[in-house]
């Protein structure tokens, strides 16, 4: 009976500290919005820098239509949500629907203020700044800023031998190139295209350091779990590495796997969600070799 009584407690504590973990998630992701919106309302879109993406588009169809970039951004996201809800279920794209409202609103309520810098080269920089830490903050709190996040992840389900980097870099490469067309000015599209660059150079340092890919080992005793929804939502190899427990005795799955470092924050969320005792182990892979990583022939000419 005692024990029963330690567990609801034990529960009750674990059902707490969710709780106040979601809070803090919820107000990580309001700063971020906020930030994010800073970037594209002050120095991208009056700039007429289109670096790609959702906001990329956005801005492009604002300037040909007059309709506000943050009221576009939320538009062209509507039916990127529904794929993802339909796909990935509703505990996917919660947390990403309240970040693109809000980035949307602050984007419309900030637009009115104008550019800070009309300088190409000081907005750039302090774009791709602000919206590669707003990106990091959102990533982090568990949400994404939706758009060609949900699309490049539905296209990987269909065409699996596509990279997602080679994915993302060809459509920001054609959103760049129309922005070139419809602003009429080359100079412009190629400081929109070092923001793409930018941004991602910068998001890998706010959320991983200088570090390459992740090592992780997960040991748990829902290991079978964890391994499923890291082969389906993360369409990743994993290894299972046979171990016993030293004081239990007891046979483990000990889960090895190899992750690019944009996804782990994702990998260190499932494994959250199906075991909060979890014994996570994380470390920095310099070089990998194999499908999805380096050609150890190739690479070594």
């Amino acid at each position: 009976m005692s024990e029963n009584k330690e567990k609801i407690r034990e529960l009750n504590r674990i059902d707490k500290k969710s709780t106040k973990r979601r809070v803090l998630d919820y107000l990580i992701i309001t700063v971020a919005s906020f930030i994010y919106a800073v970037s594209v309302s002050l120095f991208l879109d009056p700039n007429s820098l289109a670096p790609g993406g959702v906001t990329g588009i956005a801005i492009i169809l604002s300037s040909v239509t007059k309709i506000e970039t943050g009221t576009w951004f939320l538009l062209i996201n509507v039916p990127i949500m529904i794929l993802g809800m339909w796909k990935f279920g509703l505990r996917f794209i919660l947390s990403t629907l309240y970040c693109t409202v809000l980035t949307s609103v602050f984007t419309n309520v900030l637009s009115p203020i104008g550019a800070a810098t009309a300088d190409p080269v000081l907005a750039t920089i302090a774009g791709s700044a602000l919206m590669a830490l707003a990106m990091g903050g959102i990533f982090k709190a568990g949400a994404t800023t939706g758009g060609t996040d949900v699309v490049v992840k539905v296209l990987r389900i269909h065409f699996p031998h596509m990279k997602t980097g080679t994915i993302f870099m060809c459509m920001d490469s054609v959103i760049v190139t129309i922005s070139a067309f419809v602003f009429q000015d080359l100079n412009k599209a190629l400081y929109a295209g070092i923001t793409a660059f930018m941004t991602s150079f910068l998001l890998d340092i706010v959320l991983y350091g200088r570090d390459g890919a992740k090592l992780v080992y997960v040991i748990s005793d829902y290991s079978e779990t964890i391994t499923r929804r890291i082969l389906e939502e993360l369409d990743i190899g994993v290894t299972h590495v046979r171990g016993i427990g030293a004081y239990s005795g007891r046979d483990k799955n000990v889960i090895m796997c190899v992750v690019h470092k944009q996804m782990y924050p994702k990998l260190e969320e499932i494994v959250k969600e199906e075991d909060a005792y979890a014994f996570l182990i994380v470390t920095s892979a310099t070089e990998i070799y194999g499908e999805g990583y380096k050609n150890i022939f190739s690479e070594k000419l």
